[in-house]
């Protein structure tokens, strides 16, 4: 039961991916996009999962509060933009709000916060 469960998470998270037309990029590919174009990552977490752990320089917007303060991302409007959730998912909604807003290359981070952990990437504290 619990293998049908998740096959059916994994078809419809698939689904998800290809609907929306985003790739996700693996943790290389957004730590080389950030570093060769001079992009920014922007963490959709709360902001206690930001202090517990972020990618260094990572901008915190919650998802929540996303819409009201895209402009605080203006100087990144042509820039990549590598969005980071907990475990990728949220990242998604957060590129098609951003795409929306005119980021056309935001990206979302594929695994979020998690992926990133588990290659033991590094994390800042505060």
């Amino acid at each position: 039961m619990l293998v049908g469960t998740f096959a059916i998470l994994l078809i419809l998270w698939l689904v998800y991916e290809l609907q929306s037309g985003t790739k996700s990029l693996s943790s290389h590919e957004a730590t080389m996009m950030v570093n060769r174009q001079d992009g920014v990552f922007l963490d959709v977490r709360d902001r206690n999962e930001f202090k517990n752990g972020h990618i260094a320089g990572a901008v915190n917007i919650s998802l929540a509060s996303l819409k009201e303060r895209t402009g605080e991302l203006e100087k990144y409007k042509d820039k990549p933009v590598i969005v980071v959730c907990k475990m990728g998912t949220s990242a998604g909604t957060a590129v098609t709000l951003l795409k929306q807003a005119g980021f056309e290359q935001a990206r979302n981070l594929r695994g979020g916060m998690s992926q990133w952990q588990s290659e033991n990437l590094p994390v800042v504290k505060k």
